[in-house]
């Protein structure tokens, strides 16, 4: 079941923080640079947060700014203690490590960090006594330095064109560092003498780094417990070399089979070697490699019964030899992941969902084109089975979605897996805070991709969410993702129509301020652009009738977006749709229902005074289209304008007596039962047409749209009618001589039918 556990203190503190720098930690000196408030210290626990927090922010929430001197705030260790950071991405820059440089940092991870250059090499100096764990991983820049210092602009910083590799750096004073990750080094780095000056290496990582000669390793052959040589391209003199680091308990030689030829093959031979001389091992990841068919036993031979993870029993017969199951076998897009017996506790490949699930969670933070291949399976198996582990999958999707924000790949597996993984089906098994964080990293992918398939895969994810309820937290970022979507005259059709139906759907059953702002934001003109197009194509679809009902809920009530309707020719579109579109019922019932809104503002009436506006309203009320919806809504505008009296009726023809004869009829012609395609979240507009003795036809119609509604859903509307003080004014028209007697004997019945609701529901427990 879902567990809706709230965000600890320190998490809801942290994140106020970071967000009011300037009113919380710090302060702005000239109006610009960051300075700590004299007054504060802070240990490492917080300070380690803070800026981890920060970058998480700053690379998965787009509605965060970072600030230029954020870095400065830590500059010194006697008000602030920092040990353990790890920053990612464009974010870090050499001026932030140069600013933190007198602290003493133990863990230091710097992932994909390309506009750092040599002179961050530098200030690493400045860490070397303290440095026990020290991560470049795609640090591709930090090797080079400018030719001519001060001769390029600032973005020749990161373009090799202009700069010139560092080849005398090495790790010379790094006398703690204990754990290095080198992976995606740029070609050329002198890794051998880099490393050489560093005694005791206990964990190592060369991943996409060419050695062809890999013997400097067994200088660590008695501390080294992790190797990690993805993609490196091996031979039988790696192999030689690797069995010789007997201490180690992690070797990873996996390689992403897509991206280049190998010739190395691994055969029964090297397995067995690993398992033989490699006494200490717990975790072997081999994904990815050309197994050849004599690493594994024939089915004939497998032993029969459940699935077993002894080695005696194993399908991959040089596994047979280990002394226990290994943790972690990494088999990854290998014949052997679908072998019934495999000794390890936990196995990533593509056989199962387990094994999927697995493979992502193992390869998510460093190599992408592995999970969104990974991430591609489970939405096979979300798409096509049951996703048994639901809320694993969803976190494992939602993290591989943050930390590669800008990854064309994953964002298109990610969000095509999040469509299947939040629909109604596992809708209980999801907390509040797990759906929000998966509507956050979908807008996250709207703002950042422009990509079809992930705009549509993204609106697609939205359309499994409460609407508005569950978007309400981020409204006016995505009704501002919507907009931009249809914006483009050019876009995909099915996008348009999905962000048509998320547009109305957001403006429906929300407060008027909420509808006052998404039309400031450009709403009602982008729909009003969307039906333009759609009467030049001649084409009358659901994005032309969605369109006019979204125009239709953000009017209701709300006067300024009912006059932008009017200012951007509005009305000339509903008469161009009316002529070129005459059968289309539900299409007119949108219409007609958001002209009833423009007809409750007073101020507005004036505008729709004209002889071709009447004339058209008054031919609608014979209209059968939806039932009565067409005719009754017509009705509706009509009644507003009669209630102005006869001195604001402006025209000659149609009279104005006319006009009111037919509205008799129309209304006299409706079935009281009529069951209704309408929701009514306030009475107020209707209520205004009773107390007045200026139209009784506009009186009448009212009490009718009264008494149908609290005929058919008395449940819904009795108790609004009550709340809103609908009975007195009933009572009074009664009692008015202006009033026909029609009228009046409606208005007994929407009374009683009020009175009965009353007493039926009336609580009388003790």
């Amino acid at each position: 079941m879902a567990s809706d556990t709230p965000e600890s203190l320190m998490a809801l503190c942290t994140d106020f923080c970071l967000r009011n720098l300037d009113g919380t930690l710090g302060y702005l000196l000239d109006k610009e640079t960051l300075r700590l408030h004299p007054d504060i210290f802070l240990p490492s626990e917080i300070c380690d947060r803070l800026v981890n927090e920060y970058v998480e922010l700053v690379n998965a929430a787009c509605n965060f700014e970072p600030h230029e001197s954020f870095f400065s705030l830590f500059s010194d260790p006697r008000s602030t203690r920092l040990t353990r950071i790890h920053l990612r991405e464009d974010l870090v820059q050499d001026q932030d490590l140069e600013a933190i440089r007198k602290q003493d940092l133990v863990e230091l991870y710097l992932t994909n960090c390309e506009k750092l250059s040599a002179k961050s090499l530098q200030t690493l100096r400045s860490f070397s006594h303290t440095l026990v764990s020290l991560s470049l991983f795609g640090c591709a820049n930090i090797f080079y330095e400018e030719e001519n210092p001060g001769g390029c602009e600032d973005e020749c910083l990161v373009n090799p064109t202009c700069q010139v590799l560092v080849k005398d750096f090495t790790f010379e004073g790094f006398s703690r560092l204990r754990f290095l990750n080198l992976g995606r080094m740029i070609d050329g780095v002198p890794v051998e003498s880099l490393l050489r000056p560093l005694s005791s290496l206990a964990a190592l990582d060369l991943s996409g780094i060419q050695t062809s000669d890999a013997a400097f390793l067994t200088q660590w052959k008695d501390s080294l417990v992790s190797l990690v040589l993805y993609n490196m391209d091996l031979s039988d003199d790696h192999i030689r070399v690797i069995v010789q680091l007997h201490k180690l308990r992690h070797l990873d030689i996996s390689r992403d089979r897509l991206s280049s030829y190998y010739k190395f093959k691994l055969t029964r031979k090297v397995l067995s070697l690993f398992v033989q001389k490699l006494g200490n091992l717990m975790s072997l990841d081999i994904s990815g490699h050309m197994i050849l068919e004599n690493c594994s036993i024939s089915k004939m031979d497998e032993e029969a019964g459940q699935t077993s993870i002894e080695p005696s029993k194993s399908s991959i017969m040089p596994f047979r030899a280990l002394k226990r199951p290994l943790q972690f076998l990494g088999l990854f897009e290998t014949s052997l992941c679908r072998l019934t017996h495999i000794p390890a506790y936990k196995v990533s490949g593509d056989k199962n969902e387990e094994q999927v699930l697995n493979a992502i969670e193992a390869y998510t933070e460093h190599r992408p084109e592995i999970t969104s291949r990974a991430i591609n399976l489970l939405f096979d198996i979300a798409r096509i089975e049951r996703c048994n582990q639901l809320l694993r999958a969803l976190k494992l999707v939602i993290t591989a979605l943050k930390c590669h924000k800008y990854d064309k790949n994953i964002q298109v597996t990610g969000s095509a897996a999040l469509f299947y993984l939040t629909n109604s089906e596992y809708r209980s098994e999801q907390s509040i805070r797990l759906r929000r964080q998966v509507i956050q990293v979908v807008l996250n992918g709207m703002e950042s991709y422009q990509e079809v398939t992930v705009q549509r895969n993204c609106c697609l994810t939205l359309c499994n969410f409460s609407i508005p309820e569950e978007l309400e937290f981020q409204y006016r970022r995505v009704n501002e993702l919507l907009l931009s979507i249809l914006n483009p005259t050019r876009q995909d059709e099915s996008i348009q129509r999905i962000a048509v139906h998320l547009c109305n759907a957001l403006v429906c059953q929300v407060d008027n301020d909420h509808k006052e702002a998404v039309g400031k934001m450009g709403f009602v003109v982008t729909m009003l652009k969307l039906i333009q197009k759609k009467l030049l194509d001649k084409i009358c679809d659901q994005v032309m009738e969605f369109s006019w009902s979204a125009l239709w809920n953000i009017t209701d009530e709300t006067p300024d977006n009912c006059e932008m309707f009017l200012n951007f020719n509005g009305m000339k579109l509903f008469l161009d749709c009316l002529k070129e579109f005459p059968e289309k019922q539900e299409l007119h019932r949108n219409m007609l229902g958001l002209l009833g809104n423009v007809a409750e503002v007073k101020e507005l009436r004036p505008q729709l005074m004209t002889s071709q506006f009447i004339s058209v309203f008054s031919n609608l009320l014979e209209s059968k289209a939806d039932g009565i919806e067409v005719s009754y809504n017509a009705c509706g505008v009509l009644s507003h304008i009669m209630f102005d009296g006869p001195e604001a009726w402006g025209i000659c023809e149609p009279q104005r007596e006319e006009v009111e004869e037919r509205m008799w009829a129309a209304i006299q012609s409706w079935d009281i039962n009529s069951r209704r395609n309408i929701n009514y979240r306030s009475f107020e507009p209707i209520l205004r047409l009773l107390p007045q003795g200026i139209s009784p036809v506009s009186q009448h119609w009212a009490t009718w749209a009264l008494y149908n509604l609290v005929s058919v859903y008395p449940d819904k509307y009795c108790p609004l009618l009550i709340k809103e003080g609908g009975l007195p004014l009933l009572k009074d028209m009664i009692k008015m001589a202006t009033a026909r007697q029609e009228t009046k004997e409606m208005a007994r019945k929407v009374i009683e039918h009020c009175s009965n609701f009353k007493e039926e529901n009336m609580d009388t427990s003790r």
